[in-house]
């Protein structure tokens, strides 16, 4: 299913297109100050617009995306460059390892 996303998002904005963001005319279209202003009006300290790439990695990740998918979303060439972008929190594993018991405990688990 992420595989037919990224298809669909590829279509609207071919990865081959040089720029992330384009005015209507195809010209660059700068997002720099709207970027700082709405980090401002939120009070973050030291976000960058490329946090939000790691972010919704590790979201996707989280919520099951296999490592092939987001390296389709992400764009990634390499599953340990993708790796780097999808960090799962502390109570996700947690979380895991706890399905896991409960499946072994209840004799659902395997072999």
């Amino acid at each position: 299913m992420a595989a037919k996303k990224a298809a669909k998002i590829q279509k609207l904005k071919p990865i081959s297109d040089e720029l992330v963001f384009a005015g209507r005319g195809g010209e660059p279209l700068n997002i720099r100050s709207a970027w700082d202003s709405a980090v401002k009006a939120a009070k973050l300290d030291n976000f960058r617009f490329h946090d939000c790439r790691h972010t919704a990695a590790s979201y996707l990740a989280m919520n099951g995306a296999t490592l092939l998918e987001l390296s389709q979303i992400l764009g990634h060439k390499t599953l340990s460059m993708v790796k780097r972008y999808a960090h799962l929190t502390e109570q996700h594993l947690h979380n895991v390892v706890e399905r896991m018991n409960t499946a072994f405990l209840s004799g659902q688990g395997g072999n």
